[in-house]
């Protein structure tokens, strides 16, 4: 298959991970770098020898007609970004969060849409090999109709010490991690039809909530807990590790901490390690999210060679953001919302 030019738009924390992902892949080049900050964007480029660096996307797009562009700029950006894009045919992969708003990201799918061109969300965290491994064993049925779940993503993790942004932002936690771990939930458990949510804020010097518990109620039935937190302070953390109890009729499933998956049956327990590869970028601690990175990438980097389908779609992704978003409404007014049939489909 030919090698596919493409484009990185932003030079920040993430995207040094996101170029490396890419080098591990074949068939996907990186022909420029656009930061708005030119220096910055300068010091990646020589640091992964990218040949072009812009400090106006237009230009870029215009000079470069890359194959597709990878957006990993702040979320602000992404709909001015998505919409040049768009504009001149070039489709586009874009980080999560999609949008500022649920009207923004609908905006952005339809706009794709419209000009016919492919709109992919980064959401890597399904692609961490434990859940991959947990979603294939769930898929296999010895436990049974699942009919309850918990997911928990919970540390004292210092978070806002490379990511100094996180602070200001009005919504955090719900959209920043809740993105991924509601993403997470369908993957596993399929679409939701009402959500409830409590949110907190425990650390004094940030403007959003650090702390969110989501109820799910499923169209299959189930009932799907999640808990988000960066203030909890607890006994063998293993940031940033999720783990997932899945309870189903016949048994049980249990991602636990170290990526040991545990299957429980009338026959017994049996129980197996999941754990990541480690690539000589990414940070030993990082691992399971890093090597994420290059099984989202390799995925989408298939849809764009036409060498299958994505699953982290702009249309899908569109019902995790109204989950996000239906989260933040159920907050706000201390109740269940019910998600209309053709947003929870």
């Amino acid at each position: 298959m030919p090698e596919l030019r493409f484009a990185l738009f932003g030079a920040g924390f993430w995207s040094q991970f996101q170029l490396a992902g890419w080098q591990e892949l074949e068939g996907a080049r990186c022909a420029a770098i656009y930061n708005r900050t030119l220096a910055r964007g300068q010091a990646l480029a020589e640091r992964f020898g990218v040949p072009a660096v812009y400090d106006d996307p237009e230009r870029l797009l215009d000079a470069e007609a890359p194959d597709f562009i990878d957006i990993v700029t702040g979320v602000e950006s992404h709909a001015p970004l998505v919409r040049l894009a768009a504009a001149r045919g070039i489709p586009v992969i874009c980080q999560k969060p999609m949008a500022t708003s649920l009207q923004e990201a609908e905006e952005m799918v339809a706009t794709c849409r419209a000009a016919g061109v492919p709109l992919y969300i980064h959401e890597n965290w399904r692609w961490q090999p434990p859940l991959r491994a947990l979603h294939r064993a769930l898929g296999e049925g010895r436990i049974g109709r699942p009919f309850r779940a918990r997911i928990q993503y919970n540390s004292s993790a210092p978070v806002f010490d490379n990511q100094p942004f996180l602070k200001d932002l009005e919504q955090f936690i719900v959209a920043d991690m809740g993105s991924h771990i509601l993403d997470a939930a369908r993957f596993l458990f399929g679409e939701a039809e009402s959500v409830y949510c409590r949110t907190q804020r425990v650390h004094r010097d940030i403007r959003g909530e650090d702390v969110a518990t989501i109820v799910l109620g499923m169209a299959s039935g189930m009932t799907v807990t999640c808990e988000i937190s960066y203030a909890s302070r607890l006994e063998g953390e293993r940031f940033p590790e999720t783990f997932v109890t899945i309870e189903g009729e016949e048994g049980s499933l249990v991602l636990a901490p170290d990526y040991w998956l545990r299957e429980t049956t009338a026959a017994g327990t049996l129980a197996r390690r999941c754990p990541p590869p480690h690539y000589p970028w990414a940070d030993p601690a990082y691992d399971v999210v890093h090597s994420s990175i290059v099984g989202c990438n390799a995925s989408l980097l298939d849809a764009l060679a036409g060498r299958g389908d994505a699953e982290t779609t702009g249309e899908d992704n569109l019902r995790t953001v109204r989950l996000v978003y239906a989260a933040y409404e159920s907050a706000a007014a201390n109740r269940l919302v019910r998600l209309h049939p053709d947003e929870a489909h």
